[in-house]
């Protein structure tokens, strides 16, 4: 983060981060407008969501269908060029919910998950954008799909379910210096030829916009401290 950082509303802390994003894609040699921002809005209301709208911001990312349930398909109906990205783990029970609200759904994480997905996608009428989440620190009590597992699992939805996916994404152990993952992330997404890279948050981005991130999934740099009660 930018070290005059004593903005306190929703407006100017989105600023902060989108100048962060800007510097830290231009040291790269890249076009800023090759990242896209996802406001992370889990645990923090509509009004604050909509708080970052009126501040121009229009991806933004939920962990949980249910939550996301509550508070976009008004914001939604109210400002048809928002994009909602689930990045949480989705249960088999959420996945008609989630293909129904969602623009985008970045964990996709197991092959009974994307399978769902193309039945519902099919039988709603609606195309989203899909990510394999990735386990990079192969973690046991993450979700994601082991490094050595990626291709055989993008080709199987490719060929046998017929899913267009789109990129990776992953969430590095909170332990490790996060550039050997988003590098590994990065070298998995070139050899698949998959465009788009989700990595970082609000404790690494200005990093992973140097690994070649596209999406970037800040919460707390954007809407303060969650509150968990």
């Amino acid at each position: 983060m930018s070290a005059d950082s004593d903005s306190q509303t929703i407006a100017g802390r989105l600023a902060e981060v989108r100048d962060d994003i800007a510097a830290a894609a231009k040291s790269a040699g890249r076009d800023p407008e090759s990242v896209k921002l996802v406001a992370v809005s889990k645990t923090h209301p509509a009004e604050a969501v909509e708080e970052a709208i009126a501040a121009g911001q229009r991806v933004f990312g939920e962990n949980r269908v249910q939550e996301a349930q509550s508070k976009f398909p008004d914001l939604k109906e109210r400002y048809p060029d928002i994009e909602l990205h689930i990045i949480g783990p989705l249960q088999s029970n959420k996945v008609k919910d989630a293909v129904a609200i969602a623009d985008c759904i970045q964990s996709v994480d197991r092959a009974k998950i994307a399978k769902a997905i193309a039945k519902e996608m099919e039988e709603q009428g609606r195309t989203l954008k899909l990510l394999i989440q990735v386990n990079t620190g192969e973690e046991p009590q993450k979700a994601g799909i082991p490094p050595a597992e990626v291709a055989e699992f993008v080709e199987m939805c490719r060929a046998e379910l017929g899913l267009e996916i789109a990129g990776l994404m992953c969430i590095p152990p909170l332990d490790e210096e996060p550039a050997m993952h988003f590098a590994l992330l990065e070298k998995l997404a070139g050899q698949l030829d998959l465009p788009e890279l989700s990595m970082g948050m609000s404790g690494d981005y200005e990093k992973a916009v140097q690994f070649g991130a596209t999406y970037v999934r800040v919460g707390t740099a954007i809407f303060g401290a969650r509150d968990y009660t």
